[in-house]
């Protein structure tokens, strides 16, 4: 009998667990939650107080079923899930679905994997906090309701199978609207000036200084007056100013922070990030890692110190600690940092390795001295006119914190220059090198990245630590948005130069508009959006968002009743809801593009019951429309019309091949080329729409090798039946009917007899054999037309029978008709099976 059951979330956690504890503890893993709201519209009893109906998960009923067993043996159960809302929620569950009693029940909860805080968590149980349940199924409700209610609206309004969610709906109205103001956008240019000059120190050495005109001049005109009234004119360094400042580590990680920085530095998704540090986490390497708290423990502060003085020495070392800006951070709870603050590396795959680095160096920075630096600022006069030339320059005197870790930024354009300066004095001459003026333009503002997405989110108060990445990760899966590179294109730029005391015009090319692992909106995205946001201003509202993530902070402080909440907020919800369903028009996104000048009918741009589309139709009801899907890259609301004309360009003949036509059309599961019977599917590195012939042969070609090296054997006795090359390995093709060929057979060796035998056992008596087209009704025939047909040919004449090609061999048959009987024979005997126990489900 065991004394003790812990029970945690994951069997990692419960493996490094299990290595601190001895005899008298058993150590088992719930395998995350145990039990959600029932997936039916009956799981939330409005009528009554919202009761919900919980039921156990179909892989979880070994689990539970475990669990009980091994919780009646015991004679504590510690419930040792995750610190967060969450975690509480699972330990509830647990204690609710195991019949748990208080009386032999303990809680514990600890930041990080390690045996002191581990057997400090054991001697400081405590209860359940149910507060903090409450706020975790106020969340969970909340946003059931908020689903299945608006969810089949957009079915009925706008395409099937769509859905709406509180919170990942405001994040893709977040990504719609930017992408509205980057295409909103229109780009500027200025003119940038910029002298590289000689100076020679007092050693007769020579260095470089780089300076820039403060102006940015609007036309070219202005820019080459100025130049002009450079050339020949002498440069002298006017003023000379130093500043001394500082630099300040940054606050170690929380969730949000850690999201972002691994982004920008690791090149991590928000996904990623997350199941990278639960590994971390649960082998004790870290602490918890969602946390919105920035503070660390006295434990924590006094270990760095010690590591710092140790490694850098006592310089370097000046402890801190931070207070979070959001009023609703748990400071109970710790920010990211490593368990151990002495050990620098640790043992893993590359990524555990690379983003372990990232938070010792960002935790042991925090608690280092600021950096010490002399910003120095040069004045630089020209004789020749009044303007006077910038140079700025830093030195770090004392490099602190920077000596382990530099924050990264999410700022995009930047071309703040700060190196450092050659030694100079206040009146001392330079010599012009080159002087140029180079045409700048204005930037859009940056599309969001995961991280800047993240980092957005939590300004607007909108998600907490644990919904991040489940957010980003939704609007993905249900292509509402998609991340992707996309690739800029040319633009030229205007340069201004003096050479031989004259100022010359030249030009160049430069890239613009390139995005990497960017979040673009779909058309999709954004027809749901603005139905969204038009029909339910407040589900979209961003402050709205955040008054609901502190109502539920007042809940896990016990300040609000869960029920209270959900009532104040769902009334007037549902009410909306109702007026929406009756009110509202379909929404397609639908643009009229203007007139097909051959046809003279209305070309448009919409969704689709497929997609996003282009259509050509008439003012009369009963003609057919003309549709064409979008290629990649177009978009609803900025595909203009003569980009639409092109797409009804399908499907084109681009001429013949050995006598017959090369047809590129575009189907169901993509572009491709048709040459007689042959299906080539065109690659995502061709253009269906620019493809030339020779392309397309090339195609053919490498289609009927591929083909002809797949067949492995064929059979004179039916040519339908072949033996081939499949993704999965060697199979019989016979007709549209695949048949498995077991393992330990040789492909090859396969004779007629062997594959007549494979199908026999394989698809039983009734299908073996070759495949014979039905001449059976059609299902969508009613009875009686079924029927009248049956009567009519019996009428002319009597049908006439097929004659198969190989009929399967008496001997074959014999043996099938034993072992059905067989079968029979052991059914009769077979004692009638129980009817298995309803699914059990709970309302709590």
């Amino acid at each position: 009998m065991s004394e003790n059951l812990i029970i945690v979330e994951s069997p990692a956690k419960a493996k490094t667990i299990e290595g601190f504890l001895g005899k008298g503890y058993v150590v088992k893993s719930s395998y995350g939650h145990v039990r959600d709201l029932a997936k039916s519209d009956k799981a939330i009893d409005v009528k009554n107080d919202f009761s919900p109906l919980y039921e156990i998960s179909e892989d979880k009923k070994a689990v539970i079923s475990e669990l009980t067993r091994l919780s009646k043996k015991a004679d504590v159960v510690w419930l040792a899930t995750d610190e967060d809302r969450e975690g509480e929620a699972i330990s509830w569950h647990l204690f609710e679905t195991l019949g748990l009693s208080d009386k032999k029940t303990k809680r514990i909860v600890f930041h990080e994997i390690t045996k002191p805080a581990i057997l400090n968590a054991i001697a400081n149980p405590r209860k359940i906090d149910k507060n903090l349940v409450d706020a975790q199924q106020a969340r969970r409700m909340l946003d059931r309701l908020v689903g299945f209610e608006l969810s089949p609206i957009l079915w009925k309004k706008v395409r099937p199978s769509l859905s709406a969610g509180r919170v990942q709906s405001v994040a893709v109205r977040l990504i719609v609207e930017r992408e509205r103001e980057v295409e909103a956008h229109k780009s500027s240019s200025a003119f940038k000036v910029v002298a590289l000059f000689h100076v020679t120190d007092e050693k007769g050495k020579t260095a470089q200084l780089k300076a820039e005109h403060p102006t940015r001049y609007k036309t070219s005109e202005e820019a080459e007056k100025y130049l002009n009234s450079c050339i020949g004119e002498t440069f002298a360094i006017s003023n000379l100013e130093k500043k001394p400042g500082k630099k300040s580590p940054s606050a170690p990680f929380t969730t949000s922070t850690l999201q972002q920085e691994a982004g920008r530095k690791l090149g991590f998704s928000v996904a990623q990030t997350m199941v990278v540090a639960q590994k971390l986490y649960e082998s004790g390497k870290i602490t918890y890692m969602r946390t919105d708290s920035v503070n660390l423990s006295a434990t924590a502060i006094d270990a760095a110190k010690n590591e710092i003085t140790s490694s850098f020495g006592k310089d370097y070392s000046n402890p801190r600690q931070y207070k979070t800006k959001n009023a609703s951070a748990q400071e109970a709870h710790e920010a990211i940092r490593p368990t151990y603050f002495n050990v620098h590396a640790v043992d893993g795959d590359n990524n555990e390795r690379r983003l372990y680095d990232l938070i010792w160096k960002r935790a042991i920075a925090s608690q280092m001295s600021d950096a010490r630096i002399e910003k120095t600022i040069v004045n630089i006069g020209c004789s020749g006119n009044k303007d006077e030339l910038l140079a700025t320059g830093e030195v770090v005197q004392f490099d602190g914190f920077l000596k382990v870790y530099m924050e990264s930024s999410d700022e995009e354009n930047d071309e703040n220059e700060s190196g450092l300066l050659p030694p100079l004095k206040k009146g001392q001459t330079v010599d012009l090198q080159d002087l140029t003026a180079s045409e700048k333009f204005s930037y859009p503002p940056a599309r969001y990245t995961e991280a800047s997405l993240v980092k957005k989110l939590e300004e607007l108060g909108i998600g907490r630590p644990s919904t991040y990445a489940p957010t980003i990760s939704t609007i993905l899966k249900r292509q509402y948005v998609v991340k992707e590179d996309r690739p800029g294109r040319d633009r030229l730029v205007r340069l201004l130069s003096i050479k031989n005391n004259t100022v010359l015009h030249s030009s160049r090319t430069e890239v613009t508009g390139a995005e990497k692992s960017k979040m673009f909106p779909t058309d999709i995205g954004t027809v749901v959006t603005d139905f969204l946001v038009k029909n339910f201003k407040d589900i979209l509202d961003y402050n709205f968002t955040a008054e609901v993530e502190k109502e539920f902070d007042e809940i896990a402080e016990g300040n609000i009743r869960w029920v209270d909440m959900l009532k104040g907020f769902y009334k007037p919800f549902h009410k909306t809801v109702e007026y929406a369903e009756k009110n509202t028009e379909r929404a397609s996104g639908e643009r009229i593009l203007g007139i097909d000048p051959q046809s003279g009918k209305t070309v448009s741009a919409r969704i689709g019951k497929f997609g996003p589309i282009v259509q050509i139709k008439g003012d009369k009801d009963d003609e057919s429309p003309r549709y064409s899907k979008l290629r990649s890259g177009q978009r609803l609301e900025t595909i203009n019309l003569e980009e639409a004309l092109e797409l009804f360009k399908m499907p084109r003949n681009l001429g013949e091949f050995e006598g017959k036509d090369m047809v590129v059309a575009i189907g169901k599961f993509g572009p491709y080329v048709r040459h007689e019977s042959l299906f080539v599917s065109i690659p995502k590195t061709d253009d269906p729409y620019t493809i030339g012939s020779d392309r397309a042969v090339e195609l053919i070609l490498a289609k009927r090798k591929s083909d002809a090296e797949k067949i492995i054997k064929t059979f004179k006795e039916d040519p339908d039946l072949k033996v081939l090359k499949g993704r999965w390995g060697p199979y019989v093709a016979w007709g549209k009917k695949n048949i498995k060929i077991p393992k330990g057979v040789e492909p090859s060796s396969l004779t007629f007899n062997d594959c007549e035998e494979l199908d026999l056992k394989q698809n039983g008596p009734a299908k073996a054999g070759k495949p014979v087209a039905s001449s059976a009704p059609s299902k969508k025939k009613s009875a009686a037309s079924a029927k009248k047909t049956t009567t009519k040919t019996s009428a002319k004449a009597p049908a006439k029978k097929v004659a198969a090609s190989k009929p399967v061999t008496n001997k074959t048959k014999a043996k099938a008709n034993a072992a059905t009987k067989t079968k029979a024979a052991a059914k009769k005997k077979a004692p009638a099976k129980k009817k298995a126990p309803a699914k059990k489900k709970t309302r709590k």
